[in-house]
């Protein structure tokens, strides 16, 4: 039987894929891809699109998916793909696929980050055998939990990004009602992603000037254009979208180290935090963070830290898929 292992990172508009080499329980990539989900079938065609033509194929395959995984399958919320572990490996000629949700195969590769693969936000005062938590705005919004249990931490998946949006002031609640006006339910998803900030910025009680607006509206990645002219200072509009993107971020992170006890620390993966590290470190995000009444103070000291490298995922399928051979 093959050594090697495949690892996937499967998220609304594209897949990452790696080959893992297993010997002595160490994982190295041997392969990597990164395909725009757009104009494949589904997952069955972006696997074989990466596999062809290779004499040396894995035996196993373990896919984290951008959606609720139950029994083996997933209906992505955000794509339409329906993807059935049990078919992808007839499919595929695999002896084993396993599916988890793509913020478990985050929380499962936590343990393989160094130190200069993390930006610390908040040094607090971690409890290093307490509970952890994982918070993740891409395309959507992930949470997961990395439960504590006296010896290890077990991953808990979660779909937490879709819980009601909470607004904290008027100037939120004012979003709130001319998002639900175009959503009806709105989640923190809503807001706390990259087409979130889209909507707060559509949802904003600011004047724009015309020629702002109709670039905007024009744009291939309106979030993007967004972010741009809010840190350039092209837009006040813009940068107001983006502080309350900030702050509000901050705030879910810190409603959900509330909901697990993080004192273990909470994490902040995906796409976007990366490229926003100087507005999220100028202390939006943290004011956010710890704007909880009674237990404002208790939140000040819970580290909270930046995932820099963005194959996180990628390594924790590896390796979650590697421990249960």
């Amino acid at each position: 039987m093959s050594d090697l292992l495949l690892a996937a990172d499967v998220g609304a508009t594209k897949t990452n894929l790696a080959l893992y080499a297993v010997a002595d329980g160490v994982l190295t990539a041997v392969d990597e891809a990164h395909l725009v989900n757009e104009g494949y079938g589904g997952l069955e065609d972006v696997v074989r699109t990466f596999l062809r033509d290779r004499t040396d194929v894995p035996s196993a395959a373990c896919f984290g998916i951008a959606g609720p995984v139950a029994e083996g399958r997933s209906r992505m919320p955000n794509l339409g793909w329906l993807i059935d572990a049990a078919g992808l490996a007839r499919t595929l000629r695999l002896a084993r696929v396993v599916l988890l949700n793509d913020l478990e195969a985050n929380a499962h590769g936590i343990a393989t980050l160094s130190p200069e693969q993390l930006m610390v936000l908040n040094p607090g005062a971690a409890v290093a055998r307490g509970n952890a938590a994982l918070i993740a705005a891409g395309t959507g919004l992930g949470e997961a939990t990395l439960y504590w249990d006296g010896t290890r931490h077990h991953v808990c998946a979660s779909e937490g990004g879709h819980a009601d949006f909470g607004p904290r002031n008027a100037e939120e609640i004012g979003i709130l009602g001319r998002l639900m006006d175009r959503f009806g339910h709105v989640s923190w998803e809503r807001v706390v992603s990259g087409p979130g900030l889209h909507n707060i910025y559509d949802a904003l009680d600011v004047p724009e000037v015309p020629e702002v607006a109709a670039r905007i509206a024009s744009a291939p990645d309106a979030s993007a254009t967004i972010t741009e002219l809010a840190q350039t200072g092209g837009s006040a509009r813009a940068a107001r979208a983006l502080d309350v993107f900030v702050s509000a971020y901050g705030a879910e992170a810190g409603n959900l180290a509330l909901k697990t006890l993080a004192t273990g620390g909470i994490y902040v993966g995906g796409g976007i935090a990366p490229k926003l590290l100087s507005r999220i470190a100028d202390g939006t995000f943290m004011r956010g963070f710890t704007d909880k009444g009674r237990f404002s103070e208790w939140l000040g000291r819970i580290p909270v830290r930046i995932i820099l490298d963005q194959k996180t995922a990628l390594r924790g399928a590896a390796a979650y898929l590697a421990a249960t051979r």
